[in-house]
Parts: structure tokens; sequence; C-alpha cells
């Protein structure tokens, strides 16, 4: 395959590496290999087992080359979540955003840097894991004096495979420490909550070119000396690229683990009934800004199954969600995803039943119905949240492009495009990859144009479904 890239895209609950080409008029991509993410407790801690995961992605990488003469690597991954290092050696496996000792950090921060001033400087909606409150609590385990540099994820593993050290900005905007007025690193802030301006790396952007593998690296997997290009390392700003929208009367919701519901604008946003609402001002590729707004996502959907797996006999989600598609509408009662309970891993059946229980709402009383309450309720948070959108923004969003995993939720897809009012377009499913190698693409010079050039190619290649409300 000329011209191929890889685009390693690592979720939440697992990772793939994809190996992809496109052209003027092509866009192509498969799995060479896919690989699951599990985090590790230690000690009550929940950690990321990013060593695990870093072979993984040599073994990706390895079986890519195998196939192609690569032209470029691409990584991106969640976001928030980073190691520290020292002499270029981890002080510690990272922490996980899910992790309880995130919360406790946010007084800490709040005492120097009140919600308000963060939020006019770092545009970011209160989230208790961002980097920023995760820093306080490495202060107060003692480790952050030692260290001296942090990596986001898809950073450390750049730098385990070019040996350079870079912060790519659309993940760096997700810290809570970058200016989202300059998107530089905030000396103000970094100074103020006692983080050192040489703990961050220099800022690179989506299409820059971070180094090549080293000699070891590729000795090692039996490669070529390719390069390592930044792609919107942020997941959410990997799919946003891959939007097949026709113009900018569009929201999204990039639909995982997570539900990220946002729009795409041209500047941030810093309005008050803005932070009131919990809306962020994240960049994406291009210097575009993605204002959107967590919703708790499919993770209430896989920790049930999960939660459900653990009895026999085994748990078959396509039936469940086949039954669920039959139980007419206003069966089950509906809750707030966003609920803090929501958010560690856990027994999510029992919290969803309680929480119904103190609201004074019925229970769903078989797994088919629990899934069409998760579902329901999804689909409602999305419909306010793009409510929210156009109201704050003064845009009319006409069409909701569901991308991710999601979009493979025909239930899903169907309630949204009830809920919202609005047309749903589902596709493509592996937009984060997608995105990715279409900025690796364009830095190589088999694409060319703007964001708005690539999604057209999206469009004219990849298969969509259209979902219409009835009323």
């Amino acid at each position: 395959m000329a011209g191929a890239v890889a685009a390693v895209d690592l979720g939440a609950t697992s990772g793939r590496v994809m190996l992809g080409r496109a052209g003027p008029d092509e866009l192509r991509m498969r799995t060479v290999a896919r690989f699951p993410n599990r985090p590790v407790r230690i000690r009550g801690a929940l950690h990321w087992n990013v060593l695990e995961l870093y072979r993984e992605v040599c073994d990706g990488v390895r079986q890519a080359t195998r196939e192609a003469d690569l032209a470029s690597i691409g990584i991106d991954s969640w976001a928030v979540d980073y190691a520290l290092l020292r002499g270029g050696r981890m002080l510690g496996m990272p922490h996980h955003y899910r992790d309880d000792r995130n919360a406790a950090a946010v007084p800490t921060v709040h005492e120097i840097v009140g919600p308000a001033e963060l939020y006019e400087v770092n545009g970011l909606q209160h989230l208790p894991f961002t980097t920023t409150f995760q820093l306080a609590a490495d202060r107060e385990d003692g480790l952050l004096p030692l260290a001296e540099r942090l990596l986001l994820i898809p950073d450390l593993l750049a730098y385990w495979l070019t040996g350079e050290q870079v912060a790519e900005r659309t993940n760096a905007s997700t810290t809570g420490l970058l200016d989202a007025r300059t998107s530089q690193w905030s000396e103000v802030l970094l100074d103020r909550l006692g983080v050192g301006r040489d703990l961050v790396a220099p800022l690179v952007s989506p299409g820059e070119r971070i180094g090549e593998i080293t000699p070891e690296v590729a000795d090692e997997l039996g490669a070529g000396r390719s390069a390592v290009t930044a792609v919107g390392s942020h997941d959410t700003a990997s799919a946003v690229v891959a939007v097949p929208a026709r113009d900018d009367s569009f929201a999204y919701i990039s639909c995982g683990t997570w539900s990220l519901v946002g729009a795409e604008l041209d500047r941030p946003l810093f309005s008050e009934q803005g932070r009131a609402a919990n809306f962020t001002n994240e960049l994406g590729v291009d210097g575009r800004i993605r204002y959107l707004h967590n919703v708790m996502g499919l993770w209430l959907l896989t920790e049930s199954v999960d939660r459900w797996s653990r009895a026999a006999p085994a748990v078959d989600l396509e039936s469940l969600l086949a039954e669920a598609a039959e139980i007419p509408p206003g069966r089950v009662a509906e809750f707030d995803p966003n609920d803090a309970r929501f958010l560690p891993p856990g027994d999510m059946p029992a919290r969803i039943a309680a929480w119904l229980t103190e609201h004074d709402r019925p229970v769903p009383g078989t797994r088919a119905e629990f899934v069409r309450c998760i579902l329901e309720s999804l689909a409602t948070a999305y419909a306010e949240s793009i409510d929210l959108l156009e109201r704050i923004t003064g845009r009319a969003l006409s069409t909701v492009h569901v991308v991710g995993g999601g979009a493979r939720n025909t239930l899903l897809c169907r309630l949204t495009a009830e809920r919202t009012g609005r047309t749903v377009i589902a596709g493509p499913v592996e937009a984060t990859a997608l995105g990715n190698v279409l900025v690796q693409s364009r830095a190589a010079g088999t694409v060319s144009g703007t964001l708005e050039s690539m999604r057209d190619l999206v469009r004219r290649t990849c298969e969509l479904r259209h979902y219409r409300p009835s009323r």
C-alpha cells in the first residue's frame, strides 16, 4: 500500500493499529492489530498499564511495516492522563482518570485559583479528573517535586518511539494549563499552581513532524526509520476531523466510552452561561475550537454488561439491544447519566436502580429494560446539550453527526433523532482513526486542503446512515 500511514488509536477500553491511505478520491483503512486496554488496581489505586499498551503498539506497528512501506505513524488516545518522568524514566505507572484520588484534590486547586478564574484562562468545563487536579494529588503524594517532565499518554508513547519529548496541542488543551486564547502554556496558571515551567514539554500542532523512530526501536520492530507525526492526539480531536459535515450547522456526538456533544467554533467562547452549563473550549485540528460538553456515554452500558456477564449465562448485547428496541416508548423511567456516582467502575445497574429509587421512579425489571433506560437517558442528555449549544452559541444546529462506536447502535441513533428533533447521520464508526490517517496523509502530501475538503472525502467514501425524527 503506497503512501500508507499507521494510525495508533487508543481508547479507554481497547486499542487498535490501523493501516490507512488517503488520496484525492480514496480513503482506505483496515485493522492490523486490536487489543484490550485493561487498567490495573494496585494497592487501591487505579492505573493504566502503559507498558503493556506500548508492547501492543509496537507489535501493531511491526505488523503494519510488514504490509506496507510506512510514510508515517500517528498516535491518539484519551485525554488528561500522563506520566511523570525523571531522567527520561517514569516515576510510576500513570493514574487512571477514574481513580478516586482526583476528586479530593479539587478543593486544593480551587483554594489557589477559583473555578471562574480558571475558566477565564483555560476555558474548560469542570471535571474532577482534569490534569490540573491530578497534579495537585501528585504533589500531595510527594511525586511532583521529583518530576522533570510531564508527558500525556500519546506524547509518552511518541517519546519512547522517537526520543523526542513534545506536547501536542489538542491534548494539551485538556490539561487545564493551556491558555485558550493563545494556545500556549499559561505561565500564570503554571506559576500559581506550583507547576514548574520546565515540567511541560514544547508544544507541537497536528501535522508537525515529531521525529523518526530511533535506530534501536527500528531494529526491535524490524522496521525502517518511519516518521512519527503529530495528529489530533486527543481522540475526540481526531474524530471531529472525520465528521462528514457539509457546512457549519452541525452538532457532533463522538460516542464511545464518553459521549462528547459539541459544535465547532472558530474561536473560544467564555460566556458565564457556557461555564454554568459546563461547556468546554478544547483545541481541534487547524486551530478550530471543539466547544463541547461531556456526557457519561456508553460506559454506562459496557459497565452494566460487564456486571451481568459475571453471572451465567454470558450476556449477548446484540440480543439485549433487539429486545430493548421492542419496548414501547414511555415504558421505562430515565435518570441523569452525568451524576457523579456513575464515574467510577462498579455495579452500574445497582447504581442506576439506586438513583431511580431516590427520585421515586420505577426501577427496570429486566436487563433489556435497563438497556432501554440507559439509551433513553443518554438520548435525552444529548438533546438537552444540543439545545443548550444552540442557545449559547447562537448557531442553528440542524444536523447531528454521531461518530465512533455509538454510530453502530441503531436504537441509540433512532432515540437521539427523536429526542433532538433533528436528522442524525451516523458514521463513520472508526472516525478517530480516520481523522488520524487524514492528518498524517495531509502532512505526507497525499491529500491536501482544509478540514472541509477532508470531510468531503469522508462523506464520499464512507458508509453513513440517516435517522430522521418522526415529528
